[in-house]
């Protein structure tokens, strides 16, 4: 109810990462490469979602242990370079999160977000749509380590839309599946839309996609 009424803070904050609970990093599913991934997703979701993002100090390290005030951050994980990957997934994020107007400027307004798939249960699934005046993002969680291919999506808009990130890449430590980086779309109805795309969606990603 108040998502839309007032201006919020979603936080991750040292709370979450202390008292026993662990650290984000241990708290996810699967080996090591998944829980890599899926915190690289929770990310995204954060920083793509209405709301202005809070991360505790030290997310970006990916440690294994929860927070601790009496010892210093563990600098030496970055000598991993799937954690320096997450850093890096972390940087790009933020800087795609400061180009584009339309993941933060209506964060108050209804009509600055809009849910494209939000009942694909089976194969755990959700899109959405950021918007700003004629400006829009689109942004499509795979939350399963299964690739989907030639997955169907309603397009707010006809054209081409370029993959503006991408969780899965190998230089943010994913598994780079292959999928290409720009995708047309087609007249294909599909939620609600009159035009769709379909595209290939990574294990355990994020995608934002923008039109190009």
């Amino acid at each position: 109810v108040y998502a839309f009424n007032e201006n919020f803070v979603l936080a991750l904050s040292h709370d979450e990462v202390v008292y026993g609970k662990g650290s984000l990093l241990s708290r996810q599913p699967g080996d090591e490469w998944q829980r890599l991934a899926n915190l690289r997703a929770l990310i995204g979701y954060s920083i793509t979602r209405p709301g202005k993002s809070l991360f505790f100090m030290g997310t970006e390290l990916g440690p294994w242990s929860e927070w601790n005030h009496d010892r210093s951050l563990e600098w030496d994980l970055l000598e991993d370079a799937r954690r320096r990957g997450l850093m890096a997934f972390f940087s790009a994020a933020g800087a795609l999160y400061q180009s584009l107007p339309c993941l933060w400027r209506h964060d108050h307004d209804p009509a600055g977000f809009a849910w494209i798939g939000v009942s694909d249960k089976e194969q755990s699934v959700l899109s959405y749509a950021r918007l700003n005046g004629n400006e829009h993002a689109v942004v499509i969680l795979n939350l399963t380590p299964v690739p989907r291919e030639h997955y169907r999506l309603g397009a707010p808009a006809r054209g081409r839309y370029r993959v503006a990130l991408n969780s899965d890449r190998a230089e943010f430590g994913g598994s780079a599946y292959e999928m290409a980086d720009a995708v047309a779309t087609e007249d294909h109805p599909s939620h609600g839309f009159e035009q769709s795309v379909c595209i290939t969606l990574p294990p355990l990603s994020i995608l934002v996609l923008c039109p190009d």
